[in-house]
């Protein structure tokens, strides 16, 4: 029988406990949408962001969480195909990408649906209006009609599949905007958060001679090092941009780097970036520097011919790429390492303050694990 409540863990105010409640779901399902129960949410510091308030024009109550992956518990007319035209049935394990209309400019004339003007990001459904729930801190989550899915292969652990709708997908995005990595460049990763580091494992994965990964703490590098970085440099030790620049400069023979990604989102990232770039390199900001962003030196660009990219978080090609690219170096790289012991609902709320506080590099709840308890 269809679910038509769920238990999920919801915001309220900014900064302040997440509250275990049950909320309704649709009562009636639109063609090529469904139901799904969610068998793993990964956790991202966009969510620890919108936790703490930092992006405070999000409505509230909400249930956070945008990286999930689940069964589907039931279907809409129309919706028994994934993006790929395999088939989905009850108990088809799927991922899914942000809601897009398929009709704006985005979507039609540039075909590219991550810049959708409608695009149905989770933390711009309040959970008290209809749908309700979008997100991934519940037992049971509405997959609207334009959320592209894909059938998850059966031996892809599900924290790993999570981990594709948005750290993994954002990544191969960002490299792909940047036209690839050519063999024998020196790439820079700004920060070693889940992005870094998948970062620095695509970079070394995709050919590039010299890989320096820069962030903090030591647990993180330490990750980081195994992910294939040549170079670690602690922004703890080195705490100083102009200093890190240096450190740059000194590890490329005075050239610069090929390529330099913003995986970091802090005020001096896009500064340091472009500064530390080689002659004709490129700069790719994927990360937010906020209000309080140091300004880019623009004679740099100008005179070296450097190329300053946006990358935005990714869409269901870069999906299913990262699907392929987990499964594909499973024996290369210990993804497993990145992530957390599994909580239940009544643990997001600590899982959340564990990210902001970076105190976990991926937190990881199972709203399974202790439904019947808060239900009960």
């Amino acid at each position: 029988m269809r679910p038509r409540t769920t238990m999920a863990a919801v915001l309220r105010e900014f900064g302040a406990p997440l509250e275990i409640e049950e909320l309704p779901l649709p009562a009636d399902l639109p063609a090529g949408s469904a139901l799904v129960r969610v068998t793993r949410t990964t956790l991202c510091g966009t969510d620890a962001h919108l936790w703490s308030g930092i992006m405070p024009f999000v409505g509230l109550p909400l249930v956070l969480g945008h990286e999930m992956v689940g069964e589907v518990v039931a279907l809409g007319q129309h919706a028994e195909r994934d993006a790929l035209g395999r088939p989905v049935a009850i108990g088809t394990r799927l991922v899914w990408s942000e809601s897009v209309c398929g009709h704006c400019y985005a979507c039609t004339v540039l075909r590219e649906p991550v810049m959708c003007a409608n695009r149905g990001y989770g933390f711009s459904q309040r959970a008290d209006k209809w749908p309700f729930v979008i997100g991934g801190l519940s037992q049971y989550t509405y997959l609207p009609p334009g959320a592209h899915r894909l059938v998850v292969p059966d031996d892809m652990p599900d924290t790993w599949a999570a981990s594709a709708g948005c750290a993994v997908k954002t990544v191969l995005r960002a490299f792909g905007n940047a036209g690839g990595v050519r063999p024998e460049s020196t790439v820079v990763i700004q920060g070693s958060g889940p992005l870094g580091l998948v970062g620095t494992a695509v970079a070394k994965a995709s050919g590039a001679g010299r890989v320096i990964t820069i962030g903090a703490p030591d647990n993180r590098l330490a990750i980081a090092d195994r992910f294939g970085a040549d170079v670690t440099i602690s922004v703890e030790e080195v705490a100083d941009a102009d200093e890190r620049v240096a450190r740059v400069e000194e590890l490329t023979e005075a050239r610069g780097a090929d390529l330099v990604f913003d995986f970091a989102g802090s005020p001096s990232a896009n500064r340091e970036g472009v500064l530390m770039c080689g002659l004709r390199g490129k700069h790719v900001v994927v990360g937010l520097a906020g209000p309080q962003a140091l300004p880019v030196p623009m004679d740099v660009v100008m005179s070296r011919e450097i190329q300053v990219i946006g990358s935005l978080n990714g869409d269901v090609s870069d999906l299913d790429r990262s699907l392929r690219f987990l499964d594909a170096f499973r024996d290369r790289f210990e993804w497993d390492a990145m992530f957390g012991e599994p909580v239940g609902l009544a643990g997001a709320d600590q899982a959340i303050k564990d990210m902001a506080s970076m105190a976990a590099i991926k937190a990881v709840v199972d709203p399974a694990l202790d439904v019947e308890e808060i239900s009960g």
